[in-house]
């Protein structure tokens, strides 16, 4: 009886450790152009710092002179005002412009890789190595079913867990670079 016990241990224990999922793969390139301009947040995990947002999250992305990216995140807060932060995107050397570092506060980055891309750049999913936090956006205020399936069928097949996924609310009065 032993015996068997320990084969059948022995056949079981390896279905019981999940296998680590490939690394996270950004798109193979990103025109940095087309991607410039105003992004509407329409789900998330959320970074520690959007504790305060609860609607009307936007990014807006412009190509400075250096070659380095502007970034201006704003969101609504619960009691009705804004608030924005503004940051600096440089490209990861060798990433066909696919993966950014973000810093907000210097000296401290974050990376921003573009994991899905529509062919039109219509929407986009934004994830890191980590996979602890994601971001489906698109350039408008809400986003087709089919759309968003897809984008989150392309954050499933890179390994995110998309339980705590949040969708964000996009309302009238949304701010935006140009209304500022």
């Amino acid at each position: 009886m032993p015996l068997r016990f320990a084969l059948f241990a022995c056949l079981l224990a390896p279905s019981l450790w999940a296998a680590e999922p490939a690394p996270v793969r950004s798109v193979p390139q990103l025109a940095l152009e087309r991607y410039a301009g105003q992004w509407y947040e329409i789900a998330k995990l959320p970074m520690f710092f959007q504790r305060q947002c609860v609607s009307n999250t936007t990014a807006n992305y412009s190509l400075n002179p250096d070659g380095s990216i502007k970034v201006v995140n704003r969101c609504r807060k619960e009691d009705g005002s804004e608030i924005d932060a503004t940051g600096r995107a440089t490209v990861v050397p060798g990433s066909q412009n696919a993966q950014l570092e973000v810093s907000f506060f210097w000296p401290f980055k974050a990376d921003y890789w573009v994991i899905g891309l529509a062919n039109d750049y219509r929407w986009a999913v934004v994830g890191q190595p980590s996979r602890k936090y994601l971001w489906i956006l698109a350039r408008t205020p809400q986003l087709s079913e089919a759309d968003l399936q897809a984008a989150q069928q392309i954050a499933v097949s890179q390994g995110y867990d998309l339980r705590e996924l949040s969708y964000t609310p996009q309302t009238k009065g949304i701010a935006t670079e140009s209304t500022k």
